[in-house]
């Protein structure tokens, strides 16, 4: 299928084996690991339910999700541009059945949708506190993407929780070194944390990556994960990371 592409979009391929591409730019949205991570990553229910993904960018971790579900897989993004990326990443593998893509605020889907909706809550947040003007991304579309501009990291916690249903998951990828404020704000909005991983760029390395995993008015008990390494010390994706890229 073709598609409309603006200025230095490209197209590239997502899933080789599935045939699935993407639509991507480097001066607007280009996915990271990082989504790969916390698609593969999360809990998925597979033939029922509902699916969310708040800040979807342009909408890759619900392509690579419709991968391992038959569910109705709904991305939302704040920002125009991306937003219309996504539709037509929609459009271009021909899930227009499954998924679906809304143009908002995260914090205004609770009363859009009402409380206690969705079976999966996925979320790949902003990391950094708003900067200083002049710290800012000179490139608007990237300091939305990685800075607290438009939500805080417990508004976008506040809207997974009351967006999941009871004993529904909530699944999050973010920085280590926000790992305690990220738990108890879990647990302040009623998300027990249940699953957590860290993961490394090397061992020998300190953590740069955060997957972690909650249930709606779960009960306690978390477990944590093996480490994952992305880098060999020849500086080779490991084997583990190439089954999650490639399936190898």
């Amino acid at each position: 299928m073709m598609v409309q592409l603006y200025d230095d979009e490209r197209i590239d391929f997502l899933l080789a084996k599935q045939n699935m591409r993407i639509i991507q730019s480097p001066t607007v949205f280009a996915f990271s690991l990082d989504a790969v991570l916390l698609a593969d990553f999360t809990y998925v229910p597979k033939t029922r339910g509902k699916i969310l993904d708040l800040c979807t960018g342009n909408g890759v971790i619900p392509l690579f999700l419709s991968t391992r579900s038959d569910v109705p897989i709904t991305g939302v993004e704040i920002q125009e541009r991306l937003y219309d990326m996504a539709c037509r990443n929609i459009e271009l593998n021909k899930l227009n059945t499954q998924l679906d893509m809304i143009h908002g605020d995260l914090k205004d889907m609770p009363a859009r949708y009402g409380n206690r909706k969705f079976d999966l809550v996925t979320c790949n947040p902003p990391y950094f506190p708003t900067p200083q003007m002049d710290e800012r991304n000179i490139n608007e579309h990237l300091a939305i993407a990685r800075h607290e501009i438009y939500c805080t990291l417990e508004e976008v916690i506040e809207a997974c929780s009351r967006l999941a249903k009871s004993g529904g998951k909530v699944s999050m990828v973010h920085r280590p070194e926000r790992m305690v404020e990220i738990i108890e704000l879990f647990r302040k909005h009623r998300l027990e944390p249940k699953r957590m991983r860290l993961v490394y760029p090397k061992e020998g390395k300190e953590a740069n990556t955060l997957l972690i995993e909650g249930t709606r008015d779960g009960k306690p008990g978390l477990k944590i994960l093996p480490p994952l390494y992305a880098l060999t010390s020849e500086g080779e994706y490991t084997s583990e990371l190439k089954e999650i890229l490639y399936g190898e």
